[in-house]
Order: structure tokens, then sequence, then C-alpha cells
């Protein structure tokens, strides 16, 4: 896989590419620039040649290749009847509120975060309860224990976990994840786990489904993943969520069961093809971002003075902190206007994001390249 090739994705309804203008270098939708991998592509040029397309349902084989792929990657063994489709993780989670929560319920959450946690809460009439994570003097951002406690001892119902987080990076730790499920299980809290960057770990960090650590955690979690970000098919709307506790199965199966919609047919056949032999892709796409992520730490540490960022354990995403600068208004209009490179405003994250810039490394190292050099130049010029 050449993941230096640079492919024009304007004019291809790409909601990335299309937001800003022509001039603008797009660097923030968490929508990889590279081709999908030739085993999914050749599925579906095979199911389009057949030229009719109903409603899809599981495909032979599709359930014993996502449970290989959970045991072999995360080293959790899951049973196929505690696996169910959705076409989307944020339709999952916002489900799964609705589900597990009553109206005006307290939902919990950690700032900065994916701006639908925030909010979904809301939208479902509940109350959204933040637990900011902590950033030490690396920038590395740590979970503030005593405040979780106090928050998951409050009357909160739901705790909905990012991991990998988005922005931050971060892929938590054994401890992390044990201490968290312990102060839900002494709270009496649901777990939500939304995991959809889970094989997206770069070296030295492993990912732990929360619900893999014990049965008790299992029975109080349900965990959403999807190929989508792994294999960059997110455009075909195929995800999937774990539950095996009997009562949580009941409650979602009796809350708006049409809310989480149908997975797409050519969703389905892609997910099979991207869990089955999609695996030297993902291989050489790791190797990729994780230079990707050296380079762009590097770049910022020695070219981009006042921004400081810290070295993301997961994802294709940076976090970059622009509060020391003065840029006026905003940092995120500052490079759009001044250096024309379209990023993530770090305050749609929550307040705790204010400031900050989410940056997606997911391209071409020339394109990454550029979109450096762009803000350099912009920054260069202010001074």
């Amino acid at each position: 896989m050449d993941f230096d090739q640079v492919i024009d994705r304007r004019d291809t309804e790409s909601a990335k590419w299309q937001v800003y203008d022509q001039d603008v270098l797009p660097m923030w939708l968490a929508d990889m620039d590279f081709l999908a991998p030739e085993p999914v592509i050749s599925a579906l040029q095979k199911r389009v040649g057949h030229g009719i397309f109903g409603y899809g349902c599981p495909l032979d084989g599709l359930y014993e290749a996502i449970i290989q792929h959970l045991a072999d990657y995360q080293s959790w063994n899951v049973d196929p009847r505690d696996i169910e489709f959705v076409c989307g993780v944020v339709t999952g989670f916002t489900h799964a509120i609705y589900s597990l929560t009553e109206s005006g319920d307290r939902v919990l959450i950690q700032t900065p975060v994916y701006p639908p946690f925030l909010r979904a809460p809301g939208s479902a009439g509940r109350e959204c309860v933040n637990s900011p994570l902590l950033r030490n003097k690396s920038g590395k951002y740590e979970i503030d224990f005593d405040d979780f406690e106090r928050k998951a001892a409050s009357g909160v119902k739901l705790f909905i976990l990012c991991n990998p987080h988005n922005p931050v990076g971060r892929v938590f730790t054994h401890a992390e994840l044990t201490k968290m499920a312990e102060i839900c299980l002494k709270n009496d809290v649901w777990i939500c786990s939304d995991e959809i960057h889970a094989d997206l770990i770069f070296s030295g960090n492993q990912h732990i489904p929360i619900a893999s650590l014990s049965e008790e955690v299992a029975d109080r979690t349900v965990t959403y993943f999807a190929p989508s970000k792994t294999y960059n098919i997110a455009g075909l709307s195929t995800s999937l969520y774990v539950t095996k506790n009997p009562v949580m199965k009941k409650m979602f199966s009796q809350s708006m069961p049409m809310l989480i919609g149908h997975p797409n047919i050519l969703g389905l056949h892609a997910a099979l093809a991207a869990y089955k032999d999609g695996r030297s892709w993902l291989g050489e796409l790791l190797r990729y971002l994780e230079l990707n992520r050296n380079y762009l730490v590097d770049y910022v540490s020695n070219a981009l003075p006042g921004v400081h960022m810290w070295s993301p354990e997961g994802t294709f995403l940076g976090w970059l902190d622009c509060r020391e600068l003065d840029l006026g208004e905003s940092a995120h209009k500052f490079f759009l206007e001044e250096a024309r490179v379209g990023l993530n405003d770090g305050k749609d994250f929550g307040k705790d994001g204010d400031g900050f810039l989410r940056l997606n490394f997911g391209c071409p190292r020339v394109t990454l390249t550029e979109g450096l050099n762009r803000m350099k130049a912009a920054l260069e010029k202010r001074s």
C-alpha cells in the first residue's frame, strides 16, 4: 500500500473536503486520506456488480471474522450472541442513553471530548455531568479520580467512556480502567464505552476493552466499535456493539429500537472483507501513522514556537495547545484565515478545549508537511 499517494478528494462528496474553500487544506474531520484496503474495494465492486441492493443481514463468516479480530488485536473473547449491529457509534451511544437512563438522569463524561458526547445527554433530556481530565506538565492527560468518584456518586446513572480518547490521544491503562470500573460498580453506574479507535494504537501501548476486565464489569457495560476508523470506511455506516447482560439486552430491545437503524448491505460486505482480509493493510497503516505522529510531534516542538503537544498513544489525531499564543479571537480562525488550514476548534470539545486545535495526521506525509509549513509561515508572518 502506498500511503504516500496523494488522491484528489475534492468533488467526491467528501464532507472533509467540501466544507472549506478550495484553497484551504482540510485537516479536521476524523477521516483519513488513504485508499481503503484492496480486499474491501474488491468486495464492494463485486457486490455492486449484482445490481440489487436491499436490506442487509449479517453475512456468512462476519461474526467469526469480528470475533477473531477482537481476540487477536484486543485479547477479548466475545460470544457472537452478544454482538449486535448499529448504523453508527454516535447513534449507538445515543440509543444507550435512552435505553439505560430516564428523563432527567445524570450522564457522566470526561472532557475535553468528541463533541457528540457533549450534546447527546441533553438531546435525550438528560443532564450532562463533566469530569475534566487533568493535563500534566508534559501535556499528557490523566484522570482526576477524586473528581470522577465525586461525580459518579452524585446520582449519575451512566458513564460514557471514550477509549482511546478523542481528542487527547490517551490509551487508558489497565490500572486506570480498573479504577474507573470499580467506581462505577460501587455507585451502580452503567458504562457505555466508545472504542471506535481501538485498533489504532502505537508502539508501547495496548488497548484494553473495559468490558474485558471482569465478568462483573462486563455485566454493566455496552461497548461500541466499528471497522470505520480502522479501515477508513466511515461513510459505509456499519458499527457494532457488545453487551452480555440479558437485562441490558432487554432494555436495548425495548427502548426506541427504530433509532439504531440498519447497517447497509455494502457496509456489511466491507466489514467482512476488512476484518477477514485487511490485516496486512492495517499493519502498514499503523507503521505509517506512527511515523506521521512522530514527525508531527517533532515539527510542533521545533518549528511552531508557542504551540505544544503531547505525543498521542493512539488515534490519528493530534491535540495542539495554542494557549500560549495571542492569536486574537481563536487559534482556529487564525490558522484558517492566515494559513488556509482547516482544523477542529478545541472549544467544540468542551470548555476545557478552549485554546486547543485538533489536527488529523491520517494523510500522506506531503499533505501533513504542507499543512504544518503553512501554519509555520503564518506564525512567522505574524511575528
